[in-house]
Formats: C-alpha cells, sequence, structure tokens
C-alpha cells in the first residue's frame, strides 16, 4: 500500500496513555456520549475500559454492540512541522506513523497533506 505523506500544521496531544485495542466479534456496551466528531461512538469492552471507535465498526443493538473489524483506540501525540504517513482515514481522523515508528490516529484537521 502507497502512503500519503503528511505534515503536521496543528500539535495534538493525546488524552489516552493506555490504548484500547477490540477484537472483531468482541462484545461491547455502547454509551451515548456526544462528540464533536461525527461517526465515532463511546464503547466499553469487557473489563470496562471505554475509548471512541468508529461507527461503522460496530454493528449497534441499543446498548450493546459487536466489533465487526480489530480496532485499535490509540491517539499518536505529534508536533507542529513534524513529518507522518497516512495509513487510512476514518471520520475526520486519520491513522498515521511518525519516523520512530509510533502510529496512532491524529484529527486530520491538524495536518497538511504533501
Amino acid at each position: 500500500m502507497k502512503w500519503k505523506n503528511c505534515k503536521v500544521i496543528i500539535e495534538y496531544t493525546s488524552p489516552y496513555t493506555d490504548p484500547l485495542k477490540i477484537q472483531k466479534g468482541e462484545r461491547l456496551q455502547v454509551g451515548n456520549k456526544e462528540s464533536e466528531w461525527s461517526g465515532w461512538v463511546w464503547c466499553m469492552n469487557k473489563d470496562g475500559k471505554e475509548r471512541w471507535v468508529p461507527k461503522n465498526y460496530v454493528e449497534i443493538h441499543g446498548n450493546s454492540g459487536i466489533m465487526l473489524q480489530d480496532y485499535e483506540a490509540r491517539e499518536l501525540t505529534v508536533s507542529i512541522g513534524e513529518e507522518l504517513k497516512i495509513e487510512k482515514e476514518e471520520s475526520g481522523w486519520i491513522w498515521v506513523s511518525n519516523k520512530e515508528g509510533r502510529k496512532g490516529w491524529v484529527p486530520l484537521e491538524n495536518i497538511k497533506i504533501k
């Protein structure tokens, strides 16, 4: 896969230090917490860990859901001027890797695609 290159134009600091990994088929509780980002839903796994998950990754049935694919809720802290590679985009966020090989989600509005 050919990744796009981008540059950080607004720094972003992840509020989460402990990422949530969810496996396809895993059952979740789905919350009704509001997000400034459309296309995301607040979910809790069987261990009680909560994070935002792309709505189209979850088959939702009322207050519960089943993951349709593997997902990692890891946000990446980035600085202005940092060069990143984009792997995928989802509902206003991008999954990127930096030069040190760290990966995570960053808001699309914080970067400029080269």
